[in-house]
């Protein structure tokens, strides 16, 4: 395996020729992170192979920029309206029976290798059909054993992160290089070519909290707020705080312009904000591993973590919003290299190198549901 790391740093190296391999990316559209990271890599994976896109999950509230071939419904999580996920609307939301059908149906055997951002229905239809299937995706970076984890263990956590999209070869990105298999973040050209300010305001991105929540939380505190919510259907104005519906455009340039980020514990935005130099607060919602995971992650990095949105946590929130302007991670420009090192990686090696193993076999041999309708 060639190393893949990050040596290159934005020095582009196109040691790869194109060729006619046909690959799909396969996209997890709950939230906005993958979507946004699918951005910048699906141009660039165009110009070396022949690329067709999937994206399953409804919750990403930006829209693509690029064709997608196959849209499913695939296996989301929602929500509540307190910062925690709602079981009862996430069991409400899953059809097992649908999921498993988009699985059998989905046509994986037309491709030569998927590469998978957290995305369930192509993975497992790989891992049936024996095509090969390498993640690409943040979460592979979270379950690498040198990434930060709670002390309090979630075992379903980890076994969700490991096996919702199961693939043989993982590559991630984090906030840190962990290895030469973890990346730093990829950021998305509009970002990194942005030329950030302060105009005195804080953006705020808590899609787990229903607007009144944030507007009674937020106006104890006297600076400026821009609430971007998916709830909000017309903007509007209580005392210090502005909550409008969610723009791109909108959202970029409070961002880019902006003095701090209020936003959840994802990874993409957080990564963002700190790219910026913006002083950046991360809250995880409630029962949710991969983002208690990523907020232990923001904090090595420089953001501010508190558990909760709640006033017991005023002394934190002062202090961060007393903070002078936090100095820019310059996280390096390498995805054109880190596609370039894998799909060489994957000619060089093999197919047989990348076929769901012995241990994929054993998994599924476990899930009896599964087992029972294929």
């Amino acid at each position: 395996m060639p190393s893949i790391t990050s040596r290159f740093y934005g020095k582009l190296c196109p040691n790869y020729i194109r060729t006619e391999m046909r690959v799909l990316y396969a996209i997890q559209g709950t939230g906005n992170g993958h979507l946004s990271r699918a951005h910048e890599i699906v141009p660039l994976l165009k110009k070396y192979v022949d690329v067709d896109t999937l994206i399953s999950g409804n919750q990403a509230q930006i829209q693509a920029d690029f064709d997608i071939n196959y849209q499913r419904t695939g296996l989301t999580f929602l929500s509540g309206k307190n910062g925690d996920i709602s079981i009862l609307k996430s069991l409400k939301n899953t059809h097992p029976i649908d999921l498993i059908a988009e699985i059998r149906s989905f046509p994986i055997k037309k491709y030569d290798l998927v590469l998978s951002d957290f995305e369930p229905v192509s993975a497992w239809s790989a891992l049936l059909n024996g095509v090969p299937c390498i993640e690409l995706s943040h979460q592979a970076a979270v379950v690498h054993p040198l990434a930060p984890k709670p002390s309090e263990k979630s075992t379903f956590g980890r076994y969700v992160l490991q096996h919702y999209a199961p693939s043989r070869q993982k590559y991630g990105f984090h906030f840190k290089s962990y290895d030469e298999r973890v990346f730093t973040p990829v950021i998305r050209h509009e970002i990194r070519n942005a030329q950030p300010s302060d105009q005195g305001h804080y953006t705020v991105y808590l899609p787990g909290y229903h607007d009144d929540v944030l507007m009674h939380f937020l106006r104890q505190f006297d600076v400026k707020w821009e609430v971007f919510s998916k709830h909000a259907k017309y903007a509007y104005r209580v005392d210090n705080v502005f909550i409008e519906p969610i723009s791109q455009l909108r959202f970029q340039q409070s961002l880019i312009n902006s003095t701090g980020v209020l936003c959840g514990a994802g990874f993409e935005l957080p990564s963002e904000a700190l790219f910026l130099g913006k002083n950046t607060m991360v809250i995880p919602m409630k029962g949710h591993y991969e983002q208690t995971c990523n907020a232990l992650g923001a904090a090595d990095v420089g953001a501010t973590t508190i558990p909760e949105l709640d006033l017991i946590y005023h002394r934190q929130i002062n202090y961060w919003l007393g903070q002078q302007q936090q100095v820019p991670l310059l996280f390096a420009d390498q995805t054109e290299q880190i596609i370039i090192d894998i799909l060489n990686a994957f000619q060089k090696e093999g197919r047989a190198a990348y076929e769901p193993g012995v241990e994929f076999e054993t998994l599924r041999q476990k899930l009896g549901l599964l087992r029972y309708f294929f």
